[in-house]
């Protein structure tokens, strides 16, 4: 597993993905939350971090997908997953290499935006007033999600040979998981079972993070979405021996 993650995160580094991924994530957050009147943090007039972990979901939406759309689907269509399966390696070494380097990725891209953080602690008035719980409790909940996000984009990779195809259903699976739920609940005609609807969605757990606290439950939720999907992909590698 560590040779997999190896290997793939060098691929990353010796490659412009990572560096475009996360530049693009720092610049994008960037701007919503210093440039863009809509959403600044100096027009608000609040010392909080709203805008990065409201939206910061949606963009990862369309940039874990582009990480890891290439996992499977690249050596699929190249041949070079027949040498890879040859190896003395298990299906979940494999998977769990691959995953852990694209969720090392993420990390990466979610550690600098703490510079924000300290921005805005600095900035309150008095200095530090800034709802530090609320923070770190949305930092787990962003860095789980990232961690939801890239076991979808590796399910989503390894049900297909082309990388844009990939893509395409890791970006609507991811939406789906992440607000699609919320937005069945919202019908009318679910009555009370809307409730149970809306828990099923990230975005539930996630809100409740973002008060600051942690609550088991919502951690439980978040890993039991990974174990689904990356079983999913073990199912799918499997599938070659039936």
């Amino acid at each position: 597993m560590i040779q997999v993650f190896v290997k793939e995160l060098n691929s990353f580094l010796n490659s412009l993905i990572a560096y475009i991924v996360i530049s693009v994530f720092l610049t994008g957050i960037g701007l919503l939350m210093w440039v863009f009147p809509e959403t600044s943090v100096l027009e608000y007039g609040y010392a909080d971090m709203e805008t990065l972990f409201s939206l910061g979901p949606y963009v990862f939406m369309f940039l874990i997908p582009a990480i890891t759309m290439r996992m499977f689907a690249e050596e699929k269509k190249a041949g070079t997953i027949e040498l890879l399966i040859t190896k003395p390696l298990t299906d979940w070494e494999i998977i769990f290499g691959k995953y852990l380097s694209g969720f090392a990725l993420v990390v990466f891209s979610i550690i600098p935006t703490l510079i924000y953080y300290w921005s805005v602690y600095q900035l309150g008035n008095p200095v530090g007033n800034i709802d530090t719980a609320g923070v770190m409790g949305s930092y787990i909940g962003l860095i789980l999600l990232g961690g939801v996000f890239t076991a979808i984009g590796i399910f989503s990779s390894a049900i297909s040979t082309n990388q844009i195809v990939s893509f395409i259903i890791a970006v609507f699976f991811c939406f789906i998981v992440y607000s699609g739920f919320e937005s069945i609940a919202a019908i009318n005609d679910w009555g009370s079972f809307s409730s149970f609807i809306e828990q099923l969605g990230i975005l539930y757990h996630y809100d409740a993070m973002s008060k600051g606290l942690v609550d088991t439950r919502d951690v439980i939720y978040f890993l039991s979405v990974i174990a689904v999907m990356l079983l999913s992909t073990k199912l799918i590698l499997s599938s070659r021996k039936w």
